[in-house]
């Protein structure tokens, strides 16, 4: 019995020194090499020039828009423009029932033809008072009318002068009653009443028809400047801080593909919206060819800064080391046969466009320019670490 037992466990030392060796063993040995070359890619460091440009969407408008409406109210018997059509200043654009204003003018003219009158019978009665007052003052110097006869006189002679004063008054007062009763008219003739200098003008919207009664001040079309256009867009306080009136932008429609407008930042709103926080900037769109219209999404383009000749890496190869901004560069090979090794670069981030980041290193025995870094597997690399590198790779960096 005893021997089987040994038996037994002579076979289990056995069993277990063979899993030993098939199994463990050969995994205790890698641990024991070296480790190898780490597996990365890597990416030329180039100069370029970069430009800065901040992208926004908004909305055109036009840059002045005028509701044209009428000054009295009456119904609308012409209406004689169309969305669309141009009007320059003085175009008659419409007209209104006149019947009422005109027998208005009537009424006027005939009063003032009656004060006119009155005042020629006044002038006439003051005439006659006068002559009295003459032959009464000759009576007088000769005894013959007495002191009271004249001073009725000059009484009837001061009388008859008042009243022509008044027919004076009169006539002036029917005067103007005329004129209100004209300018009252003439604003049934609906006209385009801009200064010529500011050019002409386009449709935009017709509110009403003919035949409809129109409410003073109730407009009936807008009238748009479309020379010039305004572009709408909202900011948020980082983009805010990188604009300023005076620069350059370019933009684009979805109406015309492939087509680019100039445009220029002209103002940026000094508050932001307390539900968005968000402030609005306005640019200037010149346009002369009329391709753009009011109410069009605009893609715009700002440029906000640029650099030239400047050091750039992909965005890929930034890495963070104990809170430093670093990238890997890659070292030439130390001897023949060997892997070459990466040096851990301490930068300073700059400018980023696109999927390249304009860098300084912070060391100036550190030169980026002309090498290569690494832009895929940084997470296992450390200073020094010995790399294999995989992919298409140009011949100057390939593994020896």
């Amino acid at each position: 019995m005893t021997v089987l037992i040994w038996v037994v466990s002579a076979l289990v030392i056995a069993a277990a020194g063979y899993l030993y060796y098939t199994d463990l063993g050969p995994q205790l040995a890698e641990q024991d090499r070296e480790p190898g070359a780490v597996a990365v890619e890597v990416a030329p460091v180039e100069q370029r020039d970069l430009e800065d440009v901040r992208r926004l969407d908004g909305a055109l408008e036009a840059a002045s828009r005028y509701d044209l409406a009428p000054k009295v109210t009456g119904q609308l018997r012409r209406l004689d423009v169309r969305i669309g059509d141009t009007v320059a200043p003085g175009d008659v654009i419409a007209r209104l029932d006149g019947e009422e204003a005109e027998q208005e003018v009537a009424e006027a003219e005939a009063a003032l033809e009656v004060a006119r009158a009155q005042l020629a019978e006044s002038r006439s009665a003051l005439e006659a008072a006068e002559r009295d007052l003459r032959r009464t003052q000759e009576l007088r110097e000769r005894q013959i009318a007495s002191a009271a006869e004249l001073e009725a006189v000059e009484a009837q002679v001061a009388a008859e002068q008042s009243r022509v004063q008044l027919a004076e008054a009169q006539i002036a007062q029917r005067q103007a009653a005329l004129s209100a009763a004209q300018i009252r008219e003439s604003f049934t003739v609906i006209r385009a009443d801009w200064e010529e200098e500011e050019g002409e003008r386009v449709v935009g919207e017709r509110y009403k028809d003919p035949g409809a009664t129109v409410s003073a001040g109730e407009p009936i079309v807008s009238l748009l400047d479309v020379s010039e256009l305004r572009a709408e867009a909202f900011v948020t306080e980082r983009e805010y801080a990188r604009l300023e009136p005076g620069q350059q932008a370019m933009l684009r429609v979805d109406a015309f593909p492939g087509a680019t407008f100039h445009a220029e930042v002209a103002r940026l709103a000094p508050l932001f919206s307390a539900t968005t926080r968000q402030a609005r900037v306005e640019l200037t769109v010149p346009n002369p060819d009329g391709m753009l219209r009011p109410g069009m999404f605009a893609r715009i383009s700002v440029g906000v800064g640029r650099l030239e000749d400047a050091l750039t890496v992909p965005r890929e190869a930034m890495v963070r080391r104990d809170g430093q901004p670093s990238v890997f560069r890659l070292e030439p090979a130390d001897e023949e046969g060997a892997a070459p090794r990466v040096r851990l670069v301490a930068v300073e981030p700059g400018l980023r466009v696109g999927d390249r980041l304009a860098v300084r290193t912070l060391n100036d025995e550190d030169d980026l320019q002309g090498a290569y870094v690494v832009v895929l597997g940084q997470h296992l690399l450390g200073d020094g670490t010995r790399v294999e590198l995989v992919g298409e790779q140009p011949d100057e960096v390939a593994a020896p």
